[in-house]
This record gives C-alpha cells, sequence and structure tokens, in this order.
C-alpha cells in the first residue's frame, strides 16, 4: 500500500507526528508536496495543497513558519502557500490550521535542518556506470509485483518488469567499484504506473516517491549512503518534460495549462534545431515544445510559474533528503528552454557545487555546445545547464569501430570495421575532435559510447572483443566525464545491431537467484568462458578494470590538454597532456600490425624517453621500430 509520505519524511528527521492530527487532516487533505522542508535553505518554499475544496480554507500555521502568499489554483482542490521560515524557527513539527466558519482542522509540518556536509558532484575525474534498476538485480522477489502499482512482474516479456531493484545495486556496489567506476547512474526509480512497460521508469506518476517494486523512499537513502561508503556518487536520473498519464494530478490537475493541452492529439515533431535557430517558424517550435512525447507522456507547461517552482523544489528537496550527488536530466531540450535555464539556476544556487548533465541528442557539435552553461551563443541565451552529453563523439567511434555482426554479411565494396563506409574511418573520431573549439567547457562533457537508447556496441562492434578493447582505451584516456552503460565490460549483446529496447536493457547474469551464469564474480566469468558468447568476457572486464582504476588518479586525463595526429592507415595518435604528465595512446583500428611512426609526433614527444604501458606494467621505449597489433591500442604514460 502506498506508504503516507508526510509521516515518512518526518521519521526520516528523527521527528514525530501527532497521529490525531493526521487522522484529522486525512480527511480532508489529501497531499502537501514537498512534503516536508528544511532550515536555512537559499530556496522558497511553496506548498502545494490538495483536498476536497481545499481553496474555500483560511490556512495559517500556528507558529512558527509564516505564510506570505495564498494562491488559488483553476481547480478549487488545490492552494498554493508561499511560506517564510524566520531564522528563529527549530527542527520541530508544526501545525497548519485550516479553517472556514466552524470547520476547523491541524496539519502536521515537519521542518527539518539543512545538512552541513562537504559534497562534491560528479566531474571529470569520475566513471560513471549507468544501470536500468529494473535489469542490474533482483534483490527482494517481495516486491517484484505490488499492491499499489499496476503492471506485474513478466520476466521473460522484453518489454515487461523483470525485478531488479535498488536491493540488488546494493548487493552489488563492490562490483561497481571493482571495476574503477566512481558513480553511479540509475535510469528512473520514481513511481511509474504505466499499465505497460513500466520499467524503464520515463513516464513518472508521483515525483516524490521510489516506485514501490524498487523499493521506498527509506531504502533510495540507504543506497545513496551505502554507495557513498563504497565511494560512489549517485545521479538520479529525473524527467521535467514529462509525467506519465498514470500521474495523479492527470486526474485532477491545478491548472487548466499545467500540461500542454493535446487536443486534437499531436505528438512533438522532434526536431532538435528549434530552440536555437534563428530562423524557425513559431509554429514549428510551438511544436516541438508542445507537442507530446508520446501518448502515454503528457508534455508539461513549464511555463506555468508553478509548475516551474515544483520542479525547482522537487529537484532540491531529492537533494537534501537524500543526499544524492547529481543529476542526468532526460528529454533535456524538449523543455521550455528559458523556464528550464531558472531551473537549473534555483538547483545550483541551493548547492553551487551540484552537477547536472542534461540529454541533448543532436550529431552536430555546435547544436550540442549551445545548451552547455556560459557558452558564448549568439543569441545570448545562457541555459545554465553545467554539463553536456557528447552524442557527435559517440556517433563517430561507433561509426569507426563498426564490424557486421557474425549473422550479416558485409555490403558491397563495404571494409572490415565500416558499416557502409568506404576506407580508414578513424578520421570521423579526428573530425569531430577537431571541433573541440565549438565547447565551452570540455572537461564537463558526458563522454560515452551507448547507453540504454542506444544499439549496444558489442553489436554495433560485430561481438569483437578487440574493437571493445579499442573502444574502452578511448573511452578511458579522452577528455570528458566517462559513462559505461552496465555489460558493455563483458560485450553484453543481442545480435542486433538495432535499436531494440526491451532487449538491450538485458538482465545482467547472476543478479537472479537460479542463473546458470554469473558475471558479478571472477569464479562466475572464468566459469562463462566456455560458452562462446561469453568467452572473452573476463579478459575484456579485466581490461576495463585496468583502465578505469588507473584513470582514477591520472589528473592528466581529468583536465590535461589534448594533441592529436591526422589518422594514417586507420590508426589514430593522441597525447593528453599537463605541465609535469602525458598519456600517449596509439589506436591502431586495421587488421594489420603498424609501426608507430614515434618520430613524426616529435613537437611533443621529442623529450621523452622511457614510459610506463598502462595496460602491462611494462617500462617501455616507444620509437620508430615500435609495432601495435591490428586491433589493439597502445597507452603509454610518462613523467615529464
Amino acid at each position: 500500500m502506498r506508504k503516507f509520505i508526510l509521516t515518512f519524511a518526518a521519521a526520516i528527521m528523527g521527528l514525530s507526528l501527532n497521529a490525531k492530527i493526521i487522522s484529522a487532516a486525512g480527511e480532508k487533505v489529501t497531499r502537501v508536496e514537498p512534503p516536508c522542508w528544511w532550515t536555512g535553505m537559499t530556496t522558497e518554499l511553496q506548498l502545494m495543497v490538495q483536498g476536497p475544496g481545499i481553496s474555500g480554507y483560511d490556512v495559517k500555521f500556528e507558529k512558527g513558519p509564516v505564510i506570505t502568499k495564498v494562491s488559488m489554483a483553476d481547480n478549487p482542490d488545490f492552494l498554493f502557500l508561499d511560506v517564510e521560515i524566520p531564522d528563529s524557527v527549530k527542527e520541530g513539527v508544526y501545525d497548519l490550521i485550516f479553517t472556514k466558519g466552524r470547520d476547523k482542522f491541524s496539519y502536521a509540518y515537519s521542518i527539518g535542518k539543512k545538512a552541513d556536509r562537504p559534497r562534491e558532484s560528479f566531474t571529470s575525474g569520475d566513471v560513471i556506470y549507468l544501470i536500468v534498476p529494473d535489469r542490474f538485480s533482483n534483490g527482494d522477489p517481495s516486491n517484484d509485483s505490488t499492491e499499489d502499482t499496476a503492471e506485474e512482474a513478466r520476466r521473460d516479456s522484453p518489454m515487461g518488469r523483470h525485478g531488479g531493484d535498488i536491493r540488488g545495486i546494493m548487493d552489488h556496489m563492490d562490483y561497481i567499484a571493482d571495476l574503477g567506476a566512481t558513480a553511479i547512474w540509475m535510469t528512473p526509480l520514481l513511481e511509474d504506473n504505466a499499465r505497460r512497460g513500466s520499467y524503464h521508469g520515463y513516464a513518472c506518476s508521483d515525483y516524490y516517491n521510489i516506485d514501490s517494486r524498487f523499493g521506498d523512499n527509506a531504502l533510495y537513502r540507504e543506497m545513496v549512503d551505502v554507495a557513498h561508503e563504497h565511494g560512489l556518487k549517485v545521479i538520479m536520473d529525473i524527467v521535467t518534460n514529462h509525467c506519465g498519464t498514470e500521474h495523479w494530478w492527470m486526474k485532477d490537475m491545478p491548472f487548466k495549462d499545467w500540461v500542454h493541452v493535446n487536443e486534437p492529439y499531436f505528438n512533438s515533431n522532434h526536431i532538435y534545431s528549434l530552440a536555437l535557430d534563428p530562423n524557425a517558424s513559431e509554429a514549428d517550435r510551438k511544436l516541438m515544445e508542445e507537442g507530446w512525447f508520446s501518448r502515454g507522456m503528457p508534455d508539461m507547461n513549464l511555463d506555468n510559474p508553478y509548475l516551474l517552482k515544483y520542479f525547482q523544489q522537487w529537484a532540491v528537496w531529492w537533494i537534501e533528503y537524500s543526499g544524492l550527488d547529481g543529476f542526468r536530466v532526460d528529454t533535456y531540450f524538449y523543455n521550455e528552454k528559458i523556464p528550464m535555464s531558472y531551473w537549473c539556476k534555483a538547483v545550483t544556487d541551493e548547492y553551487p557545487w551540484f552537477n547536472i548533465v542534461g540529454e541533448n541528442w543532436n550529431s552536430n557539435p555546435d547544436m550540442v555546445a549551445y545548451w552547455q552553461k556560459d557558452n558564448p551563443n549568439p543569441d545570448g541565451f545562457n541555459s545554465n545547464l553545467p554539463s553536456i552529453m557528447d552524442f557527435p563523439l559517440r556517433d563517430a567511434v561507433n561509426a569507426a569501430l563498426s564490424l557486421p555482426l557474425p549473422s550479416e554479411e558485409a555490403l558491397p565494396g563495404q571494409q572490415v570495421g565500416q558499416r557502409g563506409r568506404r576506407g580508414p574511418d578513424m578520421m570521423s573520431v579526428y573530425n569531430v575532435l577537431a571541433r573541440d573549439f565549438q565547447y565551452h567547457d570540455l572537461s564537463n562533457m558526458l563522454l560515452f559510447w551507448s547507453n540504454h537508447d542506444t544499439a549496444r556496441i558489442g553489436d554495433v562492434f560485430g561481438q569483437n572483443w578487440s574493437k571493445m578493447k579499442l573502444a574502452f582505451a578511448m573511452l578511458a584516456t579522452m577528455r570528458g566525464i566517462p559513462q559505461v552503460f552496465y555489460g558493455d565490460e563483458l560485450m553484453f549483446s543481442i545480435n542486433t545491431s538495432k535499436r531494440d529496447d526491451g532487449r538491450l536493457r538485458m538482465d545482467f547474469p547472476g543478479g537472479w537467484e537460479g542463473d546458470a551464469v554469473n558475471l558479478f564474480t571472477e569464479e562466475g566469468r572464468l566459469a562463462a568462458a566456455a560458452d562462446d558468447k561469453w568467452s572473452g568476457a573476463a579478459d575484456l572486464h579485466d581490461y576495463v578494470k585496468t583502465l578505469l582504476n588507473w584513470r582514477k588518479n591520472k589528473k592528466v586525463i581529468h583536465s590535461g590538454r589534448t594533441m592529436h595526429f591526422i589518422p594514417q592507415n586507420n590508426t589514430y595518435a593522441y597525447f593528453r597532456y599537463d605541465d609535469s604528465d602525458l598519456v600517449f595512446v596509439f589506436v591502431n583500428n586495421s587488421d594489420e600490425d603498424a609501426k608507430v611512426t614515434w618520430s613524426r609526433f616529435e613537437e611533443i614527444a621529442g623529450n621523452l624517453k622511457e614510459g610506463r604501458n598502462v595496460l602491462t606494467g611494462e617500462t617501455v621505449t616507444v620509437n620508430d621500430e615500435t609495432v601495435v597489433p591490428a586491433n589493439t591500442a597502445l597507452v603509454v604514460e610518462y613523467s615529464r
């Protein structure tokens, strides 16, 4: 059953509530959000109160917090209360008094104290491990199906719920940390009560409650603490552009324009450039911003100031409540861009250390760069969004390393390593990195080759273990914040290089009781080597582990500059360097052994002598005779 959120919020602050007050208020007040608050906050508090005919009541706090403004909604079942919390207010429970004639009742509201703890969000010093919780590990089979949610578990259905949960993530924190990751991004854990396809969580039905099939708010908070104990930061995946049609407010909206009215129904046109195109028509732009993402995902109207305030407070509430370390914002550029810039500013005004990465899916660097905070845009727009996702480089690396699957035949004229292209393909990577001048802050870009919305790179790279290693060598050494999609370190694959959401978000073998294969353990990975599908999994895992753990303390990778050289014969050489250190990377993406031609790099490598091979630990001296085998990478670190 759904827990009464106010009672829970107070309990986690070590507060108690008067049972009589809750019982009396429960007949009159359906919900109050945010469900609790804290002293010492920069964000001004605006309570949304819902209850039958609640707008007919006068309301005030009996003592402590002060209501400075009462606003009516279009719907008489809502009130919006602007609340000031004077410095004199202490932690405790404060009564909201509602009065209408002789009808009078109280509602207990909890106020805690803002946490005073040193914090750091995700940075270029981190490696993020992306998990789809329903598909990672089933730590608590008792919550696979719950009374307060519609869709029951069906592990045999690719689009069904499989039972993965928060407890399962907690059970395998050691695996993630051992791999070398330092942060976890989980696709949404908030309640998604869609009748079908609810496993992914992107159609939220309650912004203040964890989905009961994953756990509850208390367990989420415990998970954050456990992650921190393992040296892992936690990034919450959130959606401001749309909710789900099963959200409680879709049956009782406070304002007529709370969501974009969509009758007759129309989709967004999904044209990414419209938000920055100076020549775009308003009709096209309106369709982009106000069209629904899909029929099951109503489009939120951030031009409504009460909704914008709701989302600002909601974001701040989760940070303070749970202690999480960052946000990833889904479908970022579908939002109205000016209100969304206010949203970002509100979050970072409260927590200046906090990082937010937005999904800005476009293959053109200029289209992506536009969305990063303080980018010198011609129209003067500032998104206030600190971090962006590097889709252009992702596309380039995917093109460079692509191979036909074993079950496919190459297209006529297609060379190995190029899907539908002729000739060496590392130029695609070089050409994208050559446009780094378009980005305002290279260190705050999310670097990734795949995620939950793209084909598995194991399939894109033709299920070739060597190409996977090349990909991870680049991921670990290029500028930005690397993100690994769960299972790619083991070459998860589904035998199609086309996107197939339900299947590519596959179960992690070993995450369910009775699984025949367990890839979470070294013993399990070695045992699985007898299966052709997992024959190279243990070796790839160890390769990735070596790189990611080495990267943790390499400031030259986190913040150093890049010098690269034009690819030759499908090989690509680049250097990461600062005043004290240098890392040389040579990627041989060809099917033939290649000499390094060290003298070609004289301008940066002329004074370098002995270095250390990062992957083997051996001392090496690279020269013109150094040979890098086909489809392998050489990574060497030097002290300058």
